[in-house]
């Protein structure tokens, strides 16, 4: 008997979920089903025949699951408690759906989780720390009740819910208790999950969950951080959503996509997507390479994806992202150009980027203590002071003066989210602005500073937050800046070309091709500082695919290779 149980959660398309049960069980692994209750009793009973010759195949007891609702961790409670009283050679249960797709062999699966027999995989971060929140409510689905409907009833839930606000209702968390939210798709090793079901307080938990919105996404994050001993926060599920929270359908032309993710499992497999199952229901031994799976090597799809739906393409305009023009004739006189996460990155940034282009390169002009003028200057052009005072009274009139009075002079700054941030609206209506940004960058300082690993989490946590809605805005339909950002890892992995592209774009004096580049920063351990990071209950997101062991590739070390182009 195998080392990993399946749990598998169907509501619909019993026939694949059954060729996808059989996948497991012939593997050695048990799996227990839970049919929604809302399937036809006569269905039921046909797909339990036509299981019953399997006996490593077993029926829990059936609840009824709605979206949002209280149905799916109980279902997903009696069929993990049936695994761990009939299967008790199990040591991780692996959670799935009828809809999810095994895409490695999986005896790699059980050799995974057998050189981790104490680790639990489950997606868990406080609700200050996650981005995928959708319809306005974070910590308000823990203090409020939800006796409506989403989907079904949503004037009475929104209504319900103004109410409760109105009146100033909240909910006791029970005590000990601190909510976490993550992917519903989890591993955890026996001991959390029989923790779980067998504690003394699980009467309350379940009360208090039943009404929480959502309890999926929360109920075993949050209990697992209560007697987990070491906490993997990702999901080894293959989950994508779109910009509305629904989540991506995988289809047959998704084949070569999935093969990529060198990921276990994949959720929303269309039923008939009949390449698909045949691909990957089959000996895959030799159809893909051992590797530790990593969902992010596909991010950069989807996220194209999503800007293509929710942007649209330039001059082809749409009725959800029709342009509302701006009365003013032009913010500032000259471009500038703005610089995000790179004096973060490079050691001497400023210094270089004088000698390359020729441009006046100021520090922080927002700095939370002062302007950062260039050479330390304490005045510059137009009487403007460096006091953080009087620049922040009104920073959009200390911006446009400044570029006024340097007419004929490049002017840089450097940005990040320590500073004002009451700038950000019109540096994105700027067409005159060039905003380069290294997402996630504010990391670095943090990372090679000497504070607790709390202060530095907490810390983390704020700077994210501040990017992500500086994001939004740069990211907006009303901006009219040239805007560019990279993710970290991207950066990284590939500077010279970004550098030159900025470079192009400023106007560079110099040669035509970079032969020389600033001095990056030593980031060895940074990987695992991220890891750590997640592990803490905070999720760094901003960062993009950066391997816990710094390697790229086939590269290691990416942050000391030499950039000189001949």
């Amino acid at each position: 008997m195998s080392s990993l149980g399946v749990v598998m959660l169907v509501h619909t398309s019993l026939d694949r979920a059954e060729q996808v049960a059989r996948h497991w069980t012939a593997a050695g692994c048990p799996v227990v089903v839970h049919v929604d209750r809302k399937v036809p009793d006569g269905t039921y009973a046909r797909f339990v025949a036509s299981c019953s010759n399997d006996p490593s195949i077993v029926f829990s007891e059936r609840h009824r699951c709605d979206w949002g609702g209280w149905g799916i961790v109980a279902a997903s409670q009696s069929a993990s408690e049936l695994m761990l009283e009939q299967f008790p050679d199990v040591r991780h249960v692996f959670l799935s759906s009828g809809a999810c797709l095994p895409l490695r062999p999986v005896e790699e699966l059980i050799d995974y989780l057998a050189e981790r027999p104490r680790v639990d995989f489950i997606e868990s971060a406080t609700t200050s720390d996650v981005s995928w929140t959708i319809g306005g409510l974070d910590h308000e689905r823990f203090t409020l009740r939800f006796p409506f409907s989403w989907r079904k009833q949503r004037k009475l839930f929104d209504t319900y819910v103004r109410l409760q606000r109105a009146v100033g209702y909240r909910r006791q968390i029970p005590d000990g208790l601190v909510p976490h939210m993550g992917s519903q798709w989890w591993c955890l090793t026996r001991q959390t999950l029989s923790a779980i079901l067998q504690d003394p307080k699980r009467k309350q938990y379940d009360k208090y969950f039943r009404h929480v919105w959502i309890p999926d996404e929360s109920y075993f994050q949050t209990l697992a951080r209560q007697y987990s001993t070491h906490i993997e926060s990702r999901s080894l599920t293959l989950s994508k959503f779109d910009y509305q929270g629904r989540p991506h359908i995988f289809y047959d032309d998704h084949l070569q996509l999935l093969r990529r993710s060198d990921c276990f499992v994949a959720r929303k497999i269309w039923p008939q997507a009949e390449r698909l199952y045949q691909a990957f229901l089959t000996d895959q031994t030799s159809a893909m390479k051992p590797a530790e799976p990593n969902p992010g090597k596909i991010d950069r799809i989807f996220s194209k994806a999503v800007e293509r739906r929710t942007r649209g393409r330039d001059g082809l305009y749409m009725q959800s992202r029709f342009p509302r023009h701006g009365s003013e004739n032009g913010l500032t006189s000259s471009p500038y150009s703005v610089f995000q996460g790179f004096s973060e990155l490079f050691e001497d940034f400023e210094s270089w980027l004088v000698t390359t282009t020729g441009a006046k390169v100021h520090g922080h002009l927002f700095g939370p203590d002062r302007a950062e003028f260039a050479q330390g200057e304490t005045i510059t052009n137009g009487a403007l002071s460096d006091s953080a005072t009087l620049r922040d009274y009104n920073p959009t009139a200390f911006l446009s003066n400044l570029i006024w009075n340097t007419r004929g002079e490049r002017q840089c700054f450097q940005f990040s989210p320590r500073d004002t941030q009451e700038i950000n609206w019109f540096l994105a209506r700027d067409k005159n602005a060039q905003i380069s940004v290294i997402t996630g960058a504010w990391a670095i300082p943090l990372f090679r500073s000497n504070l607790n690993f709390s202060e530095i989490r907490c810390e983390a946590a704020r700077l994210q937050q501040i990017e992500t809605k500086q994001l939004e805005v740069l990211t907006s339909v009303w901006t009219k800046a040239r805007m560019r950002s990279w993710t970290l890892a991207d950066f990284i992995e590939s500077p010279m070309d970004p550098l030159q592209t900025i470079l192009d774009e400023i106007g560079a004096h110099q040669a035509s091709h970079l032969t020389e580049v600033p001095t990056m920063v030593d980031l060895t351990g940074f990987g695992k500082f991220l890891q750590n990071l997640k592990n803490q209950g905070m999720h760094p997101y901003l960062m993009g695919d950066f391997p816990s062991d710094d390697v790229f590739g086939r590269q290691t070390k990416p942050f000391r290779k030499p950039y000189l182009v001949q």
